[in-house]
């Protein structure tokens, strides 16, 4: 597939890697058990990001105004086998290094995560999206995997969900980044790579599909 059809297929909108901004209202809430929320505007920033599914300028990140969730848009994310793909094109990676700067005496975790996107399988050709979520120094890791068969050609949808008695929380009164780390991965099976293409992305065909985090939040002991 050239990068022109790829790019059609896709559909990604260009999104310029920012700082922090703000998410426009009507952004979803928590579906966890009700927590308030804390009153102050958090700031995201991106420390880094590297990873071949987010070259530099095509992964943004946006705070919603109710401090509930935030939002990844990637508009180059994509892995594929067979007619045009190159032999490094079956897994694509990204990992985000964030800065959550937090309100005084509140404590953050990601409760949920919601990724879709679009996928294009054939007959025997399989693909799996993961994702692992952790605060820098910490050795606890969540870790979800989502797998596709084909044939497929839809939009796809994946939530990770964390049960609150298994969340992992960021210490209180201390900086640590939070670290997401997301893979789409293809692989031919019984497919034939030399007349087929088969790929999976992080997005859609409209490019109006973003991967949502929602937060937890708690007060810190005092």
């Amino acid at each position: 597939m050239s990068r022109a059809a790829r790019a059609t297929a896709v559909g990604g909108a260009a999104a310029a890697l920012v700082a922090s901004i703000t998410l426009s209202p009507g952004a979803s809430a928590a579906t966890t058990r009700a927590i308030v929320a804390p009153p102050d505007k958090i700031v995201i920033e991106i420390a880094t990001v590297n990873g071949s599914g987010c070259p530099l300028g095509t992964a943004a990140v946006a705070v919603a105004p109710d401090n509930t969730a935030f939002t990844v848009t990637y508009s180059d994310y994509l892995a594929q086998v067979g007619v045009g793909a190159e032999p490094t094109d079956f897994r694509k990676n990204c990992q985000l290094n964030l800065v959550v700067h937090v309100p005084q005496g509140f404590t953050y975790a990601v409760a949920s995560a919601d990724y879709r996107g679009y996928a294009s399988l054939a007959a025997g050709a399989s693909a799996v999206q993961k994702a692992s979520y952790y605060f820098q120094g910490s050795p606890s890791t969540v870790a979800r995997s989502h797998p596709y068969k084909g044939p497929y050609a839809d939009n796809w949808q994946a939530t990770d969900t964390t049960d609150w008695a298994q969340l992992v929380w960021a210490p209180c009164g201390e900086k640590r980044n939070f670290n997401i780390n997301t893979e789409l991965r293809v692989s031919a099976g019984t497919s034939d790579p030399t007349k087929t293409n088969s790929f999976i992305a992080m997005d859609s065909t409209d490019g109006d599909i973003k991967t949502v985090y929602h937060l937890a939040w708690k007060q810190c002991p005092r």
